[in-house]
């Protein structure tokens, strides 16, 4: 099926045109001033017309958790990103027994291929090879070392499908997981994690590409003791996950982390948890019962637990606040975390990519979603 965008404000990556966006099956066709022949007429009546986001670090959304071993709850959850704008997503897991982070693996991997909203790319394992000491909202009694051995215990015949992975590279046994993973499409990020900046360095020289919701979680910069933070910022491969909701981070050190990294290398994320889309109230994340009011997410102590962030949203908010122009927003939520998982035809409006395309209005309110030429 041939069908034209008419009307639109198109959103490539370095700039908005008046042009119309020509779709063949599920791949973007041509972009261009021509007039429509016989292709089917989508009008996007003024609205901007977007790269879908895709939302690399997310556990859940609308009631339902990616550590539910359910199709329903990941059906939920991929209904409820796909109505923020998200197009494509990895269900992210947490630090809990690893009989529960196979059950959720095999879900998530039965599943794939069946849900009805945002498109699931793989698997983001946030643990369970964490620190202790920054556990954050993550479960202390079930982290373990990141020995192959574990790795495999739970991941079983599912490797294809893990694209991400967070642990702490100072653990004993850190690099030589990293090492087996470098061939199996697995990125590795660094986080909830007490490295030094040596270490984090080593993780990366190893082959590290990514820092999990930078700043939160890890050895802050300091002058005398760069730290974890201070090694996502120096080294230009590794792109730095970003919870932009005004809490997690406040905007000053998010421009800071934006100058530092670049527009290339910053990726925003929800990190949001089932509590995503509903009202306040407790709700559960792992063992723990979280307290969600006014935005924010917390454990009993206080401790941030997650957020309740939609990635429209954030992208507004990079928008708003950290002096970027709208492509440059879009881009932190769309091409850069295409590009940090290899994913070629993802993440950017262009010839030749897939047709996840999405509506919104100046407010980045989200009006319509195509994913690959289908309506949704």
């Amino acid at each position: 099926m041939r069908k034209c965008i008419v009307n639109g404000k198109i959103v490539l990556k370095n700039e908005t045109i008046e042009a119309n966006v020509f779709i063949e099956n599920d791949v973007i066709s041509e972009i261009s001033q021509r007039k429509p022949d016989d292709e089917e007429i989508i009008d996007a009546h003024g609205l901007y017309v977007s790269p879908g986001f895709i939302d690399v670090h997310t556990h859940g959304r609308g009631g339902s958790d990616a550590m539910y071993p359910t199709f329903d709850d990941i059906n939920t959850i991929s209904k409820a990103t796909l109505k923020t704008g998200v197009t494509s997503f990895l269900p992210t897991t947490m630090t809990m027994p690893v009989e529960d982070i196979a059950k959720a693996i095999e879900n998530i991997d039965n599943s794939k291929n069946k849900v009805e909203g945002a498109q699931i790319l793989g698997i983001h394992l946030e643990g369970p090879f964490f620190n202790k000491k920054y556990k954050g909202a993550q479960s202390e009694e079930c982290m373990i070392l990141p020995t192959i051995e574990n790795y495999q215990s739970f991941v079983g015949e599912h490797q294809d499908i893990i694209r991400k992975i967070s642990i702490a590279p100072e653990l004993e046994h850190s690099l030589e997981l990293i090492d087996y993973l470098k061939d199996k499409n697995t990125i590795v990020s660094i986080g909830h994690t007490n490295a030094t900046f040596d270490e984090a360095q080593a993780a990366i020289d190893e082959g590290a590409t990514s820092g999990t919701h930078t700043y939160n979680a890890m050895t802050p910069l300091t002058h005398r003791n760069p730290g974890v933070v201070g090694a996502i910022m120096l080294n230009d491969n590794v792109y730095a996950e970003l919870i932009l909701d005004g809490i997690h981070v406040s905007f000053p050190a998010a421009k800071i982390l934006l100058k530092m990294k670049g527009l290339d290398k910053l990726t925003l994320i929800t990190d949001s948890l089932e509590a995503a889309g509903l009202e306040n109230g407790t709700y559960r994340l792992g063992t723990y019962d979280v307290y969600v009011k006014d935005g924010e997410a917390r454990l009993a102590d206080g401790t941030l637990a997650g957020s309740v962030l939609a990635l429209n949203i954030a992208v507004k908010n990079a928008y708003q606040n950290l002096g970027i122009t709208l492509n440059e927003a879009v881009n932190l939520a769309s091409y850069n975390p295409a590009q940090s998982l290899h994913e070629d035809k993802l993440g950017e409006i262009k010839t030749g990519n897939y047709a996840d395309i999405i509506f919104f209005d100046d407010d980045i309110d989200i009006k319509n979603i195509m994913i690959k030429g289908q309506m949704k």
